[in-house]
This record gives C-alpha cells, structure tokens and sequence, in this order.
C-alpha cells in the first residue's frame, strides 16, 4: 500500500510570529487611515473625527455578527453590563478620541503615543489589585512620561491647542488599559471571541445614531472622494478593530500576553513609516524620543501570564 507523503505543517513559533507581526502592521496603519478618512489627497476636511469613528466601529460590528451569533450560547447575559463597559472603554471612546486628535496631531504622534498603554496598565494594577511596582517598573514609568515631555519639547511650532488634542491621545490610552484591567478582573473566565464581538456590536447603535445626526447620509457619497475615504475607514474597522482584536487574543491562547503586549514596540515604527510615506515631517528628535518612551515601556513589562484571558 502506497503511503501518502506528509502534508507540509507550517511550525506553530512561525504562526505566532506571523500573527505577531499582522497585528503590528495592521495597528501601526490604523493611524494613517483615520487620516485618509478625515482629509482628501488635498489636505482639504472630507468626513468629520465623529463620523470616521462611528463608521470604524459600525463595520466592526457589522463583520463581527456573524461571529457572535455562532457563538451565542456562550455568551454570559449576567456578565452583559461588563461586556458593554469593555466596548465602551476599549474601542468607542478610544475611537473618538483618536480621531479628534488627528485633526490637529500627525499620525505618526498619536501611534507614538499609543505605545503608553502598557505604562497604565501597570499603574492600574497598582490600583485596582495592590500589584507591586518594582523599582524598575517606577524607573520605566518615569522615562516613559520624560520621553512624552521631551517630545513635545523637540516638536517645532507646538502650542498649547496641540498639546491639549495630544492629551486625547494619552487619555484613549487611559482608557485602553482601564478596559484590561476590567477585563481581567470581571470577564476572565469569557471566550475573547465573545468580549470583541459582544462589547463592539453593543457600541455598533449609539455609533449609527451618531452617524445620522452628523449629516452624514445627506453628503454625496456617490463621489470618489467620499467613496475612497469610507473604504479608508471601514477598512480600519473590519482589520483594525475587528480583526487585529481577534489575532490580539488568538495569540493570547497560544502564546501569552507578554509576548503579545509587545506589539506596542512595532506598532509606532509602522505609524512613523506610512506618516512618512504621506508626507508628514520625520524627524531624527522625534525617532529619538520615541526609542526613548518604547525604553520607559521596556521597564515596565511585568509577567503579564497572571493576566492570561482563557476562552
């Protein structure tokens, strides 16, 4: 009897990796896309930040029914309000902070920017779980928030108004580690399949009602320009928000969310590369500061395995 040849198995540390670096790249280009969204190949307002976030998280949500149903038995109805506060918290106020801020801040910044998330969640373990903060977790933080001031400081031309939608930036990223913390605390024992598709299809109605109060049905949509940016956006919605949550936690199970955490270590790289491609000013400083608070970050990686999301 003739055997059949072994089928080819890619290696499940080449699979990892694979993912590892799809959710770099797709999250270093959300940056760039709310910007393709909000402005026209002439630099001239198209859709408003409102409009770009609410269309981000309603093609979230429309890509993710289909999951959610096929996995509704799963889904814990007791634990619904933390599934709602997961959406809010971890993508529809985020969202709409990001977009405000690239309407005064490159993308390139707010992809710096977002790299500060693990730095809060650290802090936010201290808080909310007594977690110990080691010297060099103090230390990490503290160059991680001198790295931000130096930033500002090399930055030509950066005024207070600037600074301020900045801070929107730094305050999604509040947000962003608020929602693990929560997460971890109250949903550790619910599917990652559930949280993304439950919190971001329960953020998908207040985002239509925001849709439709902003006028936008009554734009001309039939244009190619309106046609290019809502393909910008609802791109960024399905990849991501819906898919680069899903790659997030899948490689959670398979590896850990140290591993995964690091991420926040390519994705500024990525914004800084297509804010260069797109014309926006690059400079040696800047590069700088961001080695500089991607150290601070460094520090602060804690064993984030006691943190591990199980389905």
């Amino acid at each position: 009897m003739q055997q059949k040849p072994p089928s080819f198995v890619f290696p499940p540390q080449l699979i990892n990796w694979l993912m590892f670096i799809s959710i770099c790249l797709i999250w270093g280009s959300s940056f760039i896309l709310m910007k393709l969204g909000l402005y026209d190949d002439a630099r001239q307002p198209l859709l408003t930040a409102s409009q770009v976030a609410a269309i981000r998280l309603i093609s979230a949500g429309i890509v993710l029914t289909p999951v959610l149903l096929r996995h509704r038995s799963k889904i814990p109805f007791r634990l619904s309000g933390w599934l709602v506060f997961s959406g809010f918290f971890g993508s529809f106020l985020p969202a709409f902070l990001f977009c405000i801020a690239e309407t005064k801040i490159d993308s390139a910044l707010a992809g710096t920017l977002n790299s500060l998330t693990p730095i809060f969640a650290i802090i936010f373990g201290f808080i909310f779980f007594g977690n110990k903060i080691p010297i060099s977790q103090v230390l990490g933080i503290l160059i991680g928030f001198g790295g931000i001031v130096l930033l500002y400081v090399v930055q030509k031309h950066t005024g207070y108004g600037q600074i301020s939608y900045a801070a929107l930036v730094i305050l999604a990223t509040v947000f962003y580690a608020l929602n693990i913390i929560m997460v971890k605390r109250h949903l550790g024992g619910v599917s990652p399949i559930i949280i993304t598709s439950f919190s971001l299809i329960a953020v998908g109605l207040p985002s239509l009602v925001i849709l439709w109060q902003t006028g936008f049905f009554a734009l001309p949509l039939h244009e190619y320009k309106y046609i290019k940016a809502c393909l910008a956006v609802c791109t960024l919605g399905m990849l991501g928000t819906a898919l680069a949550w899903m790659l997030f936690y899948a490689l959670v199970q398979r590896t850990s969310v140290l591993f995964t955490s690091t991420a926040s270590y390519g994705v500024p790289f990525v914004a800084f590369g297509w804010g260069w491609y797109y014309g926006e000013t690059i400079t040696l400083w800047q590069i700088g500061c961001l080695l500089i608070i991607l150290g601070g970050v460094y520090l602060t990686r804690v064993d984030f395995g006691k943190l591990r999301l199980k389905s």
